[in-house]
């Protein structure tokens, strides 16, 4: 069985799911959209592919799931509307804005009886996994303090070059659009949160966001692991660091780099992290870069989830429970 793929928005991270699209032996792309008909011939034509002139073509099409790779605010109207020609629906990160929109896309998905899928890349990465097998095998004992890291470079060039990044209707902020995959590790890892608070600000982007730009915030994970979380678009010139530390019983570990793709640190009696499988290189969008290229894996998951031979890596409750965390996040934060 081949699974028949359409893509809805032709950007940067459209052109990510094209690639691994077509190169898998099981998947196909038979059209995209984009309102912007230029891009969208342009698209078609690199990928060899048909560009349908509305989403409605798109949807009337033979495909079988439809790849949302539009902006954050829109996440919700064109999966909403693919449900209702009942397709599938692969939804980029952050899976929508806000927690009554993320519900509602997954009523939406379990009425129509199709699946949605939410790209965490991320949970593939060699280091996330190692850690995940070792806290569900109870090597760590009881986890103590859990401190995430995320400095990264954003520059006033990164939302000059879009009409829709920097907006609060269309980006959302830097935890929906930068950092939402750090909270997903955290939540895949160790579940959501309670007892938020914190404090944002935006200290060098006012004329080109509408949101922050830097926070700091702490809570409590399960019944009573302490949490931190300090973020910042302004790390001078480049991407610093993206980390998540464990303070455990039995080890401490640190997962970082810059994207989650390395063990910095680890000091245990118990864990072994040597040989571990090589993380792909981050997606490099020329004047900066997101996070890991682990697209082939989510296309792949897609795939065999649908001819039955796996299940879904990333659930439509996982990506509501992930929005849910960001939400409680903005409403407990002072403004400063």
């Amino acid at each position: 069985m081949h699974v028949k793929f359409g893509i809805v928005g032709c950007g940067h991270i459209a052109s990510r799911h094209a690639k691994h699209i077509v190169e898998h032996p099981n998947a196909e792309l038979v059209g995209v959209f984009d309102k912007d008909e230029s891009i969208g011939g342009n698209f078609a034509k690199s990928f060899g592919t048909t560009k349908f002139n509305s989403y409605t073509g798109l949807l009337d099409s033979s495909c079988d799931i439809v790849a949302v790779c539009t902006p954050s605010g829109l996440h919700r109207e064109h999966s909403i509307s693919a449900f209702g020609s009942r397709k599938h629906v692969l939804v980029e990160k952050p899976m929508a804005l806000s927690y009554s929109d993320a519900i509602e896309m997954r009523k939406e998905s379990e009425v129509a009886g199709k699946e949605l899928f939410v790209v965490k890349q991320n949970r593939y990465n060699p280091p996330v996994q190692k850690v995940k097998s070792e806290l569900e095998q109870g090597k760590l004992g009881d986890v103590y303090q859990v401190v995430v890291n995320c400095y990264w470079n954003r520059n006033d060039a990164y939302y000059s070059n879009s009409n829709w990044k920097g907006t609060k209707a269309l980006d959302g902020g830097v935890l929906f659009n930068q950092f939402s995959h750090f909270i997903d590790i955290v939540y895949y890892l160790f579940g959501s949160w309670i007892n938020v608070s914190g404090n944002i600000k935006n200290c060098a982007h006012q004329l080109s966001t509408e949101f922050e730009d830097s926070g700091n915030f702490t809570f409590i994970l399960g019944e009573s692991i302490l949490g931190s979380l300090n973020f910042t678009t302004n790390s001078f010139g480049q991407n610093m660091e993206g980390s998540i530390t464990i303070f455990a019983e039995n080890a401490t570990i640190k997962i970082g780099g810059k994207y989650l793709n390395a063990i910095e640190y680890i000091q245990s009696d118990s864990i072994n992290a040597d040989q571990l499988p090589i993380s792909a290189p981050a997606n490099n969008y020329g004047y900066y870069e997101g996070s890991m290229s682990n697209h082939d894996k989510v296309i792949d998951n897609v795939v065999k989830t649908l001819q039955g031979k796996e299940q879904i890596m990333t659930t439509a409750r996982d990506g509501v429970e992930v929005v849910d965390m960001i939400e409680k996040l903005y409403s407990s934060a002072i403004q400063l």
